[in-house]
C-alpha cells in the first residue's frame, strides 16, 4: 500500500514537470497536501498523541538547566536584595550573627559556604544538633571555642546594620534550604591568613574568597 502511494506521488510530480513554474508550485502543493491529509486520516488519534509528545529526556534536561540557573541566582547580590527582610527564631539569629562576625566581608557565595559548614555540622552526629549549639560549642573557654568571635573576649557588637541585613538573608535562605551544597560536605574552614596544623590532615574541598573548606577533621572552624 505504501509503495502504491509513493508511485502515485511520483506520477503526480512527473506529470507536473511541463506546467509553468507558478502553476506547478500551487498545484503540487495542493496535491501533496491531499496526500498528507489522507495519510493522517489513517492514523488513530492515540497514535498522533504519542508522536506529538516531546521525548521525556528532553523535558528532563530542560528542567535541569532551568533549575541550575535558578539555583545560581541565589548567590547574587541582586537575589539577596530582592528578598524580604529576614527574621526568625533564635536558631536563625544565631546563624545570622555567626555569618556577620565570620564572613560579612566575603562574597555572597562565600557567605553561603560558611553558612553551609554550620548547617552540615548541625546535620552531623559529631556536633550539636542545633545552630546555636554548633556556634556556641566551647564558648566560655577563651580561644578554645569553635568560632573565635564567641570566645575572643570582645563584645559582639553589630556596627554595620546593612551588612547584617544581607547576611541575615543568607542565614534565612540556608535554613530554608534554598542553597545547594557548594562545599562538598565540608564541616570545617579557616581563612587564608592562617594555616592551622589540622588543615594538613583533612581534605580541602573548596575555596571561596579568603576561606578554605575541609571535610572531616579540624577541631576548630575559627578564623
Amino acid at each position: 500500500m505504501r509503495s502504491l502511494k509513493l508511485m502515485n506521488s511520483l506520477m503526480i510530480v512527473a506529470a507536473m514537470a511541463a506546467v509553468p513554474s507558478g502553476v506547478l508550485a500551487n498545484t503540487l502543493a495542493q496535491n501533496l497536501a491531499k496526500i498528507e491529509a489522507r495519510g493522517l486520516a489513517s492514523v488513530s488519534n492515540d497514535r498522533i498523541g504519542i508522536l506529538s509528545k516531546a521525548p521525556a529526556n528532553v523535558v528532563a534536561v530542560s528542567a535541569s538547566v532551568g533549575g541550575s540557573a535558578a539555583t545560581d541566582a541565589v548567590f547574587s547580590r541582586a537575589w539577596l536584595a530582592s528578598q524580604p527582610k529576614a527574621k526568625g527564631s533564635a536558631e536563625f539569629q544565631c546563624l545570622a550573627e555567626a555569618l556577620y562576625f565570620e564572613a560579612r566581608g566575603e562574597t555572597v557565595k562565600g557567605q553561603f559556604a560558611v553558612a553551609e559548614v554550620i548547617r552540615n555540622r548541625v546535620k552531623s552526629s559529631r556536633f550539636p544538633n542545633s545552630y546555636c549549639g554548633v556556634i556556641n560549642q566551647g564558648t566560655g573557654k577563651k580561644h578554645r571555642c569553635q568560632f573565635s568571635y564567641t570566645c575572643d573576649g570582645k563584645p559582639e557588637v553589630v556596627a554595620e546594620p546593612a551588612a547584617y541585613a544581607r547576611v541575615a538573608k543568607v542565614a534565612r535562605a540556608t535554613i530554608d534550604g534554598k542553597s545547594p551544597d557548594i562545599t562538598k560536605g565540608a564541616t570545617f574552614y579557616h581563612t587564608t591568613a592562617v594555616r592551622p596544623s589540622w588543615s594538613r590532615k583533612f581534605t580541602n574541598t573548596a575555596r571561596f574568597g579568603v576561606h578554605l573548606f575541609y571535610s572531616r577533621g579540624a577541631r576548630t572552624a575559627s578564623n
